[in-house]
């Protein structure tokens, strides 16, 4: 394996070439239907969008590139987002670690991880000085991703975070401390490390956007997607000023997309006008795959690889790479 390029042999990228293979078989016949039926021109766009991720090379990334996801407004695909495109890329041979910070615990339960009450977890290594290699899993689906979980211990953790010493560095320094951890004990070094942020901006969300070098915000393709963004973006100006320079908001992704309505594509395009170097070109569709995944404890890319919701994550993903 060349240093600088992921190997995609113990992935599901085989599988996906396999695929592609077979869909080119009947990309033609697709083609040729496209002009007048809308349901074969859908899959022949599917087609050519896998044909396309197939090809694509990927080089892993000079550093760890530490990615917090937040977002204040609930429910815009915050976890969902963060399990899927962790799995993605570790799907496609980077190593990826997920820190869940979220006292619902939901991206410990979409990876399968367990995290009941008595579980050694990421409420430890703030309030109880544990180190993140004592309360790793690993994601039993998908080899590379590991996850340190969240349990419900961590709903009292902004109470007692207050009087802490480096109350607002704490993740920071456990994170720093196992990258050390890592090269000392001849493990790969991590390509990404994804920070699953609770809906508010308490100390739990300024410990991930302190412990970060970059800032990924999931904007739900609905009424009030704007709505609280501008409150969100000057903490982290404050962030930045205050605590952690290098930080920066460097990805932004539409979710919940549904193409047949116009407020879809109006919201969409009024994020794009707005920040128009951070939105990801990848768009995430409403699923119903996406949905059921967490209910089997998968990721969407587990469970269901040819849905179009995991082709909408690999392609995401894939583009957030590049744009390293």
């Amino acid at each position: 394996m060349q240093e600088n390029r992921v190997s995609r042999e113990t992935s599901g990228t085989a599988k996906a070439a396999g695929d592609a293979a077979s869909a080119a078989e009947g990309s033609s016949i697709l083609d040729s239907f496209a002009a007048s039926s809308p349901l074969a021109a859908e899959l022949a766009d599917e087609n050519r969008r896998r044909k396309k991720l197939v090809s694509t090379e990927l080089d892993r990334p000079e550093h760890t590139r530490a990615i917090t996801v937040s977002n204040q407004k609930g429910g815009v695909g915050k976890t969902t987002s963060t399990v899927n495109l962790s799995a993605a890329l570790a799907d496609q041979g980077f190593n990826v670690l997920v820190i869940d910070i979220d006292p619902q615990g939901n991206a410990s339960t979409a990876l399968g991880v367990e995290h009941s009450a008595d579980t050694d977890s990421v409420y430890d290594v703030l309030i109880e000085d544990f180190a993140l290699a004592d309360v790793v899993a690993d994601c039993p689906d998908i080899p590379r991703l590991q996850v340190v979980p969240a349990t419900i211990h961590l709903a009292g953790a902004e109470i007692e975070l207050v009087s802490l010493v480096a109350r607002e560095q704490r993740l920071q320094r456990a994170l720093a401390e196992y990258y050390r951890y890592r090269e000392d004990n001849s493990l790969e070094r991590l390509d990404f490390v994804f920070i699953d942020c609770p809906p508010s901006l308490g100390l739990l969300t300024v410990n991930a956007f302190v412990a970060a070098q970059e800032v990924l915000i999931p904007i739900q393709c609905e009424y009030y997607a704007l709505e609280g963004l501008s409150q969100l973006l000057n903490n982290i100006g404050m962030i930045q000023k205050h605590l952690n320079p290098p930080l920066k908001v460097s990805t932004i992704l539409l979710t919940m997309y549904d193409g047949r309505t116009n407020l879809a594509s109006q919201v969409a395009e009024e994020v794009r006008e707005h920040f128009p170097e951070s939105v990801l070109k990848a768009v995430i569709p409403r699923s119903v795959r996406i949905s059921e995944a967490p209910s089997y404890q998968q990721s969407v890319i587990s469970y269901d690889r040819s849905s179009t919701g995991a082709l909408a994550y690999l392609e995401a993903a894939a583009e957030l790479v590049q744009r390293s």
